[in-house]
């Protein structure tokens, strides 16, 4: 970890599902701290050099609670809200004198451990990748795009579950949206992709065809638990990773106690 760390979370989202509109969806709380609190807490445990959280829905709250809790972490506007690149995006400027490495965080992901993403960013640096994705494998992986790969563990491709064949529909292997970026090669790509779907917005995983086309590295390190990368999308989700954050606490307690005895 001696190369510099910069984390940007992505906090902008509304948390339609978790139908309160009046509450900011990365300030629902897990254990007396929201849920971007447990994120920002992974990238101060990361010794990340900057922090950039992403604000947009219900921002005020958001800012106020980054500014009194974590009061070196920058807070940056993203309006109108056109998709995860462009949220990325608005980091560009707080980064501006940065030099190193750029681990995206989702804000509404309170579980990922500080193990799983040092291996990610171990795996990125000793390959000098431009990018490195964070993967799960899923018990049923329908629904979701899937990681190609070849011999040497490169990222290929990332191929839609609907443009999927019989035999790429059976990897279980799938992109979990957390990434790390080589700063120059992240921004440089970021000015080449272009909104061309139905939403009109700029996506990360577009940058990896950049990065394709243009002779970039990208890798994927496969998270060993699942449970970790859950986003929260609904109150149900909600109190699932609560149980399961209590749970590993619990478990952290009683290894504990028999590594003392």
């Amino acid at each position: 970890m001696s190369k510099p760390l910069a984390v940007v979370v992505m906090a902008a989202g509304k948390g339609t599902r978790m139908k309160n509109p009046s509450i900011a969806k990365v300030m629902y709380m897990i254990n007396g701290t929201p849920l971007i609190g447990h994120v920002l807490m992974l990238a101060r445990r990361l010794g990340a050099s900057a922090t950039v959280v992403v604000v947009g829905w219900q921002k005020d709250s958001v800012i106020d609670y980054v500014a009194s809790s974590h009061p070196t972490t920058i807070c940056v506007e993203q309006s109108p809200q056109l998709g995860t690149g462009h949220a990325v995006m608005q980091a560009e400027d707080p980064l501006e004198g940065f030099s190193g490495d750029v681990l995206v965080l989702s804000g509404d992901v309170p579980m990922l451990s500080e193990d799983t993403v040092r291996n990610l960013i171990a795996d990125h640096r000793s390959v000098q990748a431009s990018a490195t994705v964070l993967t799960a494998e899923l018990p049923d992986a329908a629904g979701y795009g899937r990681m190609l790969r070849n011999e040497n563990g490169d990222v290929t491709g990332i191929v839609e579950d609907k443009d999927a064949t019989p035999e790429q529909r059976r990897i279980r292997e799938i992109n979990t949206g957390i990434y790390v970026f080589d700063k120059g090669a992240l921004f440089e790509a970021l000015k080449h992709i272009k909104p061309e779907n139905a939403q009109r917005e700029y996506y990360l995983p577009d940058l990896l065809g950049y990065f394709w086309e243009n002779g970039g590295r990208v890798r994927a390190v496969l998270a060993a638990n699942p449970v970790e990368i859950q986003g929260i999308n609904t109150v149900e989700q909600l109190e699932e990773a609560r149980k399961a954050m209590e749970k590993g606490s619990t478990e952290r307690e009683t290894r504990n106690a028999k590594r003392g005895t």
